[in-house]
């Protein structure tokens, strides 16, 4: 499920202005697994794998997003992920990731039903 569908231009523009674009090179790891829950990402472009105990779990690509779940839940992470190629990302801290949750009260669902969705709850 991608993170912006059923937002207005303007929520879609609001979660784009409160995070860092960033570019990943491939074969590169922004998050590790057991590691503190500090930043998530939405990915804008690329692939990448999640990995949980070395093995690949799944694929995520474009207007996923990722690093989510130990946010949301105050946990560590519960996987790493890995770039496939370059990609090109929306980085948020934590503090962040809140903060436009209050902002944008529609974004805060999505990312809840994300993370139920993810843990199959």
């Amino acid at each position: 499920m991608a993170i912006f569908d059923g937002f207005s231009d303007d929520e879609v523009q609001r979660i784009k202005n409160a995070g860092t674009f960033v570019t990943l090179p491939a074969n590169w790891s922004p998050i590790w697994e057991k590691t503190p829950s500090d930043k998530a990402y939405i990915l804008l472009s690329g692939e990448v794998s999640v990995r949980k105990d070395g093995d690949e779990i799944t694929r995520l690509g474009p207007g996923e997003i990722i690093g989510e779940v130990g946010i949301v839940n105050h946990k560590l992470r519960s996987a790493s992920i890995v770039t496939l190629d370059k990609a090109e990302v929306l980085h948020f801290t934590s503090d962040e990731l809140r903060q436009l949750c209050d902002d944008v009260p529609a974004f805060k669902d999505a990312l809840n039903k994300t993370v139920e969705e993810r843990l199959g709850s």
